[in-house]
């Protein structure tokens, strides 16, 4: 009885102090992530904003080769995650006393830090848990709590959406997180001794199901969708201060307290509406979101923002989370990570750096002198977002079941780390 009790103990113990390492992981990015096109903008660096959110894609990229090649063979998770944490919480303390040219760079180099802790977390968390599928998404979710009180903190409380304190706030973050990594258990590497190829990294043996047409349409629309939806991470939070709504980050935030909510129903969607139609409304839920910001830019109602914002959760859940589980079921236990990273590359990496790109060439071109066109900002990638929709839905066949008791099962798994990282810019 004694021995059980003191087990429960020590798993409590773990589960809170891997709780605490998320919540500081999502703190830290959302801290600055949220606001920095606004801090650009008032500091006359509107025009690099596609910059500011393209070096995430970027890094996203590049970080597979870095978890595959040093952090899994050489080097032990926790230690990794500090050195990284250290640097990158550096970088972010030292952007506002740089010029725009160094911004840049030094804006590329926290990304190229903080990318690869992304997988590294998620499996620091899952090899010291006892029971992930319970455990893990309690543990994931203080991450997204993190995020919405970095938000709070920054926008409501410090009213820095266009101040450097944000980045001296999710800078601290980062440079205490590093310092608590050393704390954590000690967790190997996981491939210590095994080879590592650049075709494992890349995940280059689960293009073969590419040849199902269904898994084809899926893996096409996740990267075409991905374009239209760099839209809302690049300029919704400076269009909502454009509008006149004070403290944007904090409006912002609404949609990561709705992921939390849809995730907690999606089960009970899932059985219902099954793989397509749970796709089918994730990407609905992006037009929606983009024609209510149209509508809102030419009489700016506070209630059409908002829920513009809340439809977020949809957005993520709805899609992100639904195509992870679809990916799980069609590929085999030899090819599932692979095929999970190279869900991750196509989307959250090259989808969004082209999506950053084309956002800010549409928002230069409708911008004439201080002002922008919001409407036809929004309306682009609205229909963009719709026709990609369209096409899916005539295209795409359901060839698989998830039934509703392997759920929770689904949602606790997440690529490994020798793959691209989980990504999702908003949690």
């Amino acid at each position: 009885m004694s021995v059980n009790v003191a087990a429960h103990n020590d798993s409590s113990s773990v589960g809170a102090r891997l709780s605490v390492m998320m919540f500081l992981q999502f703190f830290l990015w959302g801290g600055w992530y949220v606001t920095i096109g606004n801090y650009m903008k008032a500091h006359g660096m509107e025009s690099n904003i596609p910059w500011a959110y393209s070096v995430g894609p970027i890094a996203a990229i590049i970080s597979p080769f870095f978890l595959g090649m040093v952090a899994d063979r050489f080097f032990s998770t926790e230690r990794i995650l500090a050195v990284m944490h250290l640097i990158g919480g550096g970088v972010l303390l030292a952007l506002p006393s740089v010029d725009a040219g160094m911004f840049k760079i030094l804006l590329l180099v926290h990304m190229l830090c903080y990318m690869p802790t992304l997988g590294l977390t998620n499996s620091l968390a899952f090899h010291n848990v006892t029971n992930a599928e319970k455990q893990f998404p309690i543990i994931r979710v203080f991450g997204t709590i993190g995020w919405i009180v970095a938000g709070l903190i920054v926008s409501l409380l410090l009213h820095a959406d266009t101040k450097p304190i944000q980045f001296y706030v999710a800078g601290g973050a980062g440079v205490l997180l590093g310092l608590y990594s050393l704390t954590l258990p000690h967790t190997p590497p996981p491939s210590w001794g095994r080879e590592t190829t650049i075709h494992d990294i890349l995940g280059l043996d689960s293009i073969a199901l590419m040849k199902n047409r269904s898994f084809a349409t899926f893996m096409i629309s996740s990267f075409l969708i991905c374009i239209p939806l760099a839209f809302y991470y690049a300029y919704a939070p400076v269009f909502v201060g454009d509008i006149g709504i004070a403290d944007p980050a904090s409006k912002m935030s609404l949609g990561q307290f709705c992921e939390v909510g849809f995730m907690l129903v999606m089960p009970f969607f899932f059985a219902r509406l099954g793989v397509k139609w749970m796709l089918f409304v994730g990407m609905f839920a992006w037009v929606a979101r983009y024609g209510l910001f149209a509508a809102a830019s030419t009489n700016p109602l506070l209630p059409l923002v908002l829920a513009g914002i809340i439809l977020h959760g949809a957005c993520y859940d709805f899609f992100f989370v639904t195509g992870q589980i679809y990916v799980d079921k069609k590929a085999s236990s030899a090819i599932r990570g692979q095929a999970q990273g190279f869900l991750v590359l196509v989307t959250q990496g090259v989808g969004m750096l082209i999506g950053a790109q084309a956002a800010g060439i549409i928002h230069d071109h409708y911008k004439v002198g201080e002002t922008v066109h919001w409407q036809m900002v929004w309306l682009i990638p609205c229909i963009t977002a719709g026709v990609i929709m369209l096409a899916f839905a005539a295209l795409f066949r359901d060839d698989t079941q998830v039934p509703e008791s392997e759920f929770g099962r689904e949602i606790g798994e997440v690529p490994p780390a020798s793959g691209p990282v989980e990504a999702a810019p908003a949690p």
